[in-house]
C-alpha cells in the first residue's frame, strides 16, 4: 500500500483532472466573452489554471437550459425514489474521486489535505447521500376541512435556483444546496467561488456519470460582481441560495428586490461567542476546544469561535491552557498530511488578516502569541495562530468578522454579562458555552442569539439530521436536515369541493 505522504499527494495534484471551462446544458465551454480568471495556489502563490470568467452571457445560456431543462420533466418530473438513487450514487462516485476532488480543495484555498478528506469530502459524500435517501421521505398532507371538501398540500420544486457558494469550504457548500434542490426536483445553477472553482467542476462532470440529465447542473465560474449578480438579476431563476459574506447577502436581497422577488435564502457572516463559565467541568477539554474553534480551517469558518469569554475567576489559569493548547496549530505545507493550519485563501484576504491584527495593537489588545506571518520564504499566504488578551467589545477585532486565525479573549463577570456581550453583535450564527450547572448551561443556551448553540463542546459533530443557520445579520433559511428542502418548494393548495 503507497504511504500516504507529502509526495503521494503531490502525484495525486500532478494527475488531478483540471476543468477550466464553464460546464452548460452537458457540455464544457469557454466564457463567451473569451475572458479568463486566474486561480491560484495559496501556499506557494502561483497560478494553477486559467478559467472561463463568465458574466451575463453565460448566466443567460445556463439559466435558460436550465429552465428547458426543467420544463421538460425529465429530472422535475421523474419518480422521487429513482432521483434518490441516482443521487445516492453521486455519492457514490464522489467517494471513489475522493482522493483527486480533495486535492482540488487543498490546491484552490490551501486548506490541510488531512481536513480536505476527513471533513471537506466526506462531509460532501454524507450530504449527497443523505439527500438521495431523503428523496421520497417527504410527504404531501390533506387539511382537515370539512367532510364536503378535499384539501390537498402539496410542495412542487421551485424550477431553476442559482446557487453561489463560498471558497472556505467549497464542496461542502455546494453539496449542502445541491443535496436538497436535486433531491426536490430543481435545476440549478451553481457558481464556485472565483477563489476555488476547481472541485465544483469537476463535481458536475461526475454528476452526469451518475445519470443526472445535463442541464440539471450547470457550473459558471466567475466573479461575483458579475457571474454572481447576474444569478441574482435574472428574471428566469426562482431562487438564490448563497454562503458568504453579510455585505455580498444584502446585495442578493436588493437584486431580489430588483428583479422577479426571486426567494432568497442567505447564511452569511458571524462572530461567534464561545463562553467558559467559573464552574466548566473540564477546562483542559474546553482550551483545546477554544484553540480547534478559532485555528480550524485557518479560523476561514462562518462559525468559528473568533470571541472566547471567560469568566474573570478562571480567565488566568484557563488561558494558559489555550495557549498551550495553540502550539498544536503550526503552519505548514497544505498537501502534507500531518500540518493542521493551512495557507490563507488568496492575497487579499492575507493582507485583510494582517490589518486586522494590527488595528488590534493599535487599540490596545495584548498580543500573546502569533501576529505575524509565516512561512514568507513559500511565496504563501500564511498566518500564525493569533492570540489577543484585554480585548473589549468595543474594540475592532471583537466587533467584526476577520475570518482568519485571530482569537479575542474577552472577560465578563457572571452569566447576565456574558449573555450581554455574547449577544453584542450585529451576527447571530453559533455560540458555546461551557458549564456542569445544566440550569444555567439552558438558561444560557436559551438567552444566546444564535441559530446553533453547543453547550459543553464545540461543534461536536456534521450531522446532517439538524438544521444550520442563523439570526440577525447572519441570514435566514436553513442548510441541512429536513427544513432545507422546504427552501427549494411551493406549497401548493388543491380545494376539491365533493
Amino acid at each position: 500500500m503507497t504511504e500516504k505522504n507529502l509526495q503521494y499527494y503531490q502525484s495525486v495534484a500532478a494527475n488531478a483532472t483540471i476543468r477550466t471551462q464553464a460546464y452548460i446544458g452537458g457540455e464544457w465551454v469557454d466564457a463567451v466573452s473569451g475572458e479568463t480568471f486566474d486561480t491560484i495556489n495559496p501556499a506557494s502563490g502561483e497560478v494553477i489554471a486559467k478559467v472561463a470568467s463568465c458574466d451575463v452571457a453565460d448566466v443567460n445560456k445556463a439559466v435558460a437550459n436550465a429552465r428547458a431543462t426543467f420544463d421538460s420533466g425529465v429530472w422535475s418530473n421523474m419518480h422521487p425514489n429513482k432521483r434518490g438513487r441516482i443521487l445516492v450514487k453521486f455519492a457514490d462516485l464522489i467517494a471513489k474521486n475522493k482522493e483527486e476532488l480533495a486535492v482540488l480543495e487543498v490546491m484552490d484555498m490551501g486548506k490541510p489535505i488531512s481536513d480536505a478528506l476527513a471533513i471537506d469530502l466526506n462531509g460532501t459524500i454524507n450530504t449527497m447521500r443523505w439527500y438521495g435517501e431523503a428523496a421520497d421521505k417527504t410527504l404531501d398532507e390533506i387539511a382537515p376541512t370539512d367532510p364536503s371538501a378535499l384539501a390537498m398540500v402539496t410542495r412542487e420544486p421551485l424550477g431553476v435556483v442559482g446557487a453561489v457558494v463560498p471558497w472556505n469550504f467549497p464542496l461542502v457548500m455546494a453539496a449542502w444546496k445541491l443535496g436538497p434542490a436535486l433531491a426536490t426536483g430543481n435545476c440549478v445553477v451553481l457558481k464556485p467561488a472565483e477563489q476555488s472553482p476547481l472541485s465544483a467542476l469537476r463535481l458536475a462532470e461526475l454528476a452526469v456519470e451518475a445519470g443526472i440529465p445535463a442541464g440539471v447542473l450547470n457550473v459558471v465560474p466567475g466573479l461575483g460582481h458579475t457571474a454572481g449578480k447576474a444569478l441574482g438579476l435574472h428574471m428566469d431563476v426562482d431562487g438564490l441560495v448563497f454562503t458568504g459574506s453579510t455585505q455580498v447577502g444584502k446585495y442578493f436581497m436588493e437584486y431580489s428586490g430588483q428583479s422577479n422577488l426571486k426567494r432568497v435564502a442567505l447564511e452569511c457572516g458571524g462572530k461567534s461567542a464561545h463562553i467558559v463559565m467559573a464552574d466548566c467541568p473540564d477546562l483542559d477539554a474546553a482550551a483545546k476546544a477554544a484553540a480547534g474553534a478559532i485555528f480550524f480551517n485557518q479560523g476561514e469558518v462562518c462559525t468559528a469561535g473568533s470571541r472566547l469569554l471567560l469568566d474573570r475567576k478562571i480567565k488566568d489559569e484557563f488561558l494558559e491552557k489555550v495557549l498551550k493548547a495553540a502550539k498544536y496549530w503550526v503552519p505548514g505545507e497544505p498537501l502534507c498530511p500531518k500540518t493542521n493550519l493551512g495557507a490563507i485563501v488568496d492575497d487579499q484576504q492575507y493582507k485583510r488578516i494582517l490589518e486586522y491584527i494590527d488595528i488590534a495593537k493599535k487599540e490596545g489588545a495584548n498580543l500573546r502569541t502569533g501576529g505575524d506571518a509565516a512561512r514568507t520564504e513559500t511565496g504563501g499566504y500564511f498566518v500564525s495562530p493569533t492570540i489577543f488578551d484585554g480585548v473589549t467589545p468595543e474594540m475592532t477585532i471583537a466587533r467584526e468578522e476577520i475570518f482568519g486565525p485571530v482569537l479575542s479573549v474577552i472577560e465578563f463577570d457572571g452569566e447576565e454579562e456574558a449573555i450581554k456581550i455574547a449577544n453584542s453583535t450585529i451576527y447571530g450564527l453559533a455560540a458555546a458555552v461551557w458549564s456542569e450547572n445544566i440550569s444555567r448551561a439552558h438558561r444560557v443556551a436559551r438567552a444566546l442569539q444564535a441559530g446553533t448553540i453547543w453547550v459543553n463542546c464545540w461543534d461536536p459533530t456534521g450531522d446532517m439530521t439538524i438544521p444550520f443557520g442563523g439570526y440577525k445579520q447572519s441570514g435566514f433559511g436553513r442548510d441541512k436536515s429536513l427544513h432545507a428542502m422546504e427552501k427549494y418548494t411551493n406549497l401548493k393548495t388543491t380545494w376539491v369541493q365533493l
